[in-house]
């Protein structure tokens, strides 16, 4: 039995976290609070942030120029104003792209005359400043892993920065920053989440321990899943049950990594616009489809299914289905997405290695 866990990141939660802990915030007398334009101020995080550290005496510079599938150079741009206030550490505040962005700035701060291209050469890199992760969605997990993936400009195509120097020093989970989350965004989300979670608990890396994290996070979401597929209310409950599996989410996966549907996922994402987590959610009956042909991929994922109340093919089916993802892809816009994705390495962290080919073929019969 493998028992490697590997998980740096002091997460605190419940209602007011930041406000009840706001000493944890004295990392140094200046930081860079890296936002998007919206989520952050809608949740209150950014405002509940701002009060502790003008309590507490610590400069602030908002940095807020971070879009969705944050580019490189935006990163870039943010570590050159961090290091340009003294930043002694970085906030990052809202979904996957704002924390990953975060991680990226911290980098590019305590390297601030490296080339935007050279912060994935990590072993050149001096330690980053330290970072403070408080999400607003619950899905990413980004809050307790080292990974940010970043979009290199000008060419659609998405990158991981990795450093063991990026894992947050603090992670904060208030359920209340996810309410003013729509209906579809947090449906987006739960899914991304459990995708972590199916995807890590069938790696051929998950170990006792990141199962534990992939099953407790995959059964509650696939509870509060049905009951959004029937429309119900999204209760706070609700909320936070969805805020603390997606954390759990982002520890299985920070052992593991995700398999295939997450690379095919990025290219509907660039080039159709569908939302990550229903971009890698609609992988998921095909992803459960070819675990099956594996002996042992067959035997894990009955296993999974039935330890959050499931089966293989009630996932299959129900995924897919609340991802809700409508195509028509060319042969042509095909064969560019296989290219953009041949080299990545999910493809063979599953007990059944996917082909470029099969990969293809996916993609053909679901679009």
């Amino acid at each position: 039995m493998k028992m490697e866990l590997f998980m740096p990141v002091r997460v605190i939660s419940g209602v007011d976290c930041i406000r009840e802990n706001a000493e944890l915030f004295k990392l140094g007398d200046s930081c860079v609070i890296v936002t998007g334009k919206n989520s952050a101020i809608k949740s209150g995080a950014l405002d509940d942030v701002i009060d502790v550290l003008c309590e507490l005496g610590i400069d602030y510079l908002v940095y807020d120029g971070i879009h969705e599938n944050p580019l490189v150079s935006e990163c870039f741009d943010g570590g050159q104003a961090a290091s340009a206030a003294d930043a002694k550490f970085v906030i990052g505040i809202g979904g996957g792209s704002p924390m990953d962005a975060a991680k990226a700035i911290a980098a590019y701060a305590a390297n601030p005359m490296i080339a935007p291209d050279a912060v994935f050469d990590v072993k050149k890199l001096r330690p980053s400043l330290p970072i403070i992760a408080v999400p607003t969605t619950a899905g990413t997990g980004s809050e307790v892993n080292p990974y940010a993936i970043l979009t290199i400009d000008g060419e659609d195509r998405k990158k991981t920065f990795n450093s063991p120097c990026s894992y947050p020093k603090y992670a904060f989970l208030d359920p209340k920053y996810t309410y003013s989350c729509g209906y579809g965004t947090t449906v987006s989300c739960a899914l991304d989440a459990f995708c972590h979670c199916i995807e890590s608990y069938n790696s051929p890396k998950s170990t006792y321990l990141s199962e534990l994290a992939a099953v407790f996070g995959a059964k509650k979401i696939w509870r509060e899943l049905i009951h959004l597929e029937n429309g119900e209310e999204l209760s706070p409950k609700t909320r936070e049950r969805l805020l603390n599996a997606a954390c759990a989410g982002g520890i299985a996966i920070n052992t593991t990594g995700t398999g295939f549907p997450h690379p095919m996922g990025y290219n509907l994402t660039f080039n159709n616009g569908v939302p990550h987590g229903k971009a890698c959610a609609v992988f998921t009956g095909k992803y459960v489809e070819y675990c099956m042909k594996d002996e042992v991929g067959a035997e894990r994922m009955t296993k999974f299914a039935i330890k959050i109340g499931a089966t293989p093919e009630e996932i299959a089916y129900r995924i897919p289905r609340l991802a809700g993802v409508s195509l028509k892809l060319s042969d042509e816009e095909i064969s560019g997405f296989i290219e953009k994705i041949r080299t990545a390495k999910n493809f063979t962290n599953s007990h059944y290695a996917l082909s470029l080919d099969e990969a293809a073929k996916i993609y053909r019969e679901l679009f």
